[in-house]
């Protein structure tokens, strides 16, 4: 059997309440209209944006904290204990995790916006409580994960960036106020690594290995190639947080080039489970799939790129918009339109009985609005940074915010069917 057809298979079992990852979800796509909202006002200082207090760097936090960690949340808490077969003991637990973290992102990218460093410290500190108390019980449920190890070893990887980057982030905070550390610029560059690579890229490429089998209904990746694909992010993660923390251009160039090989690996290995799978029409999810797998491959370019002022005064943040807006954001989008009806499905049912086609479940238009929109603002923006225009990036981020529209549309026609319980069909 196909790993997708075993997933599925055992799938409803080991359900949380409907209202678990939807809320997570949900919540992200609020959160992804503010975030091109906060572009729009940050767009007089984003094209030069290096770090510091500001409209930028919260703007940045609605994207991480926001977007992506409450995506990744929602999908991982439900996902890996059906993958694993071992459902959550209790469902309080996350409901706090999700509490926490709505609540801290509030305050969290408030205070930086004000650079007001009283109410930024506490929304760290709250999320820092949020995202320990989900690691503890994403261990957990990683310690039953042993039918997959690769997806385990991404796992137990993004949990250690994890524990590392909470303690960083509350060390920089604190730093703002009374400035004990040696060098704020070096450790926020290790943050960003650990926030970018370390948690949210590894969770990305871990759950790649699960995730696609399951919608393109393939067998696996072959374990020796992932694990050795696995061994080269570590690798390069590892560079680059060595890089950033002594000042190294060298350590740095050394983790691009790593970093390339093993973007070259997940590719060839993703590209062998869709061409290998039964399912072939997979829809326009993939294609922002496709478009994320060629910006994880030209991140360590840009990276390099950036290292050797090829491309500009800007290259910093041109690099940071391939990897975190291009990658990361185009990737979840893509899988979040894929996962959203698929949970959805297996708590509704039709009108006439029988379980509903996910083409039931969500409008096409918006999402089809959402990746044109999408992949407007992000190419807007770069040309942005290139020329450093403000203008040109209000104008992206108003395209951006468009597309977020859509897609929350599409979220929310997804929300009103599960809340009926039945598709009209």
């Amino acid at each position: 059997m196909t790993v997708g057809g075993a997933f599925l298979g055992s799938a409803k079992s080991r359900l949380l309440p409907v209202s678990i990852p939807f809320r997570f979800f949900a919540t992200a796509a609020a959160l992804h209209v503010m975030l091109w909202v906060a572009l729009i006002f940050a767009s007089r200082e984003i094209t030069s944006f290096r770090g510091g207090v500001g409209p930028s760097l919260a703007a940045v936090h609605l994207l991480t904290v926001g977007v992506l960690v409450m995506t990744a949340i929602g999908a991982a808490v439900q996902l890996l204990p059906v993958a694993s077969a071992r459902p959550l003991a209790a469902v309080w637990p996350i409901r706090a995790v999700y509490w926490l973290l709505a609540s801290s992102v509030v305050a969290l990218v408030g205070g930086m916006y004000a650079a007001h460093m009283n109410l930024m410290i506490g929304g760290a500190a709250a999320s820092a409580v949020g995202l320990l108390l989900f690691a503890g019980l994403f261990a957990d449920n990683l310690r039953w994960a042993g039918c997959m190890p690769t997806v385990r070893a991404y796992g137990w990887a993004a949990l250690v960036s994890l524990i590392l980057l909470i303690s960083l982030g509350l060390a920089l905070s604190f730093d703002d106020i009374i400035g004990f550390l040696d060098d704020h610029a070096a450790a926020a560059l290790a943050h960003m690594i650990l926030g970018v690579f370390g948690v949210m890229g590894m969770l990305a490429l871990g759950f790649s290995n699960v995730l696609l089998p399951m919608f393109a209904l393939s067998k696996t990746p072959e374990a020796r190639i992932s694990m050795a694909g696995f061994v080269l992010a570590v690798v390069t993660v590892a560079l680059a947080l060595l890089g950033a923390l002594r000042r190294s251009d060298g350590v740095l160039t050394a983790a691009c080039a790593v970093g390339f090989v093993a973007a070259l690996l997940h590719v060839y290995l993703m590209q062998t489970v869709l061409s290998t799978g039964m399912r072939k029409r997979l829809g326009r999810s993939f294609v922002l799939v496709r478009v994320s797998w060629a910006m994880l491959a030209l991140t360590p370019l840009f990276g390099f790129a950036a290292l050797q002022g090829w491309i500009g005064p800007g290259g910093p943040t041109l690099f940071g918009l391939v990897s975190l807006g291009g990658w990361l954001m185009t990737f979840l989008f893509g899988i979040l339109q894929r996962i959203v009806p698929f949970l959805a499905s297996m708590h509704v049912t039709r009108s006439s009985g029988g379980p509903p086609l996910l083409s039931e479940l969500g409008a096409g238009a918006p999402l089809t609005v959402h990746a044109w929109c999408h992949f407007v603002a992000l190419a807007g923006l770069a040309a942005a940074i290139i020329l450093d225009s403000p203008t040109m990036a209000a104008l992206a981020a108003s395209v951006g915010l468009a597309g977020a529209i859509a897609f929350a549309t599409f979220i929310a026609g997804v929300l009103k069917i599960v809340v009926l319980g039945k598709t009209a069909s």
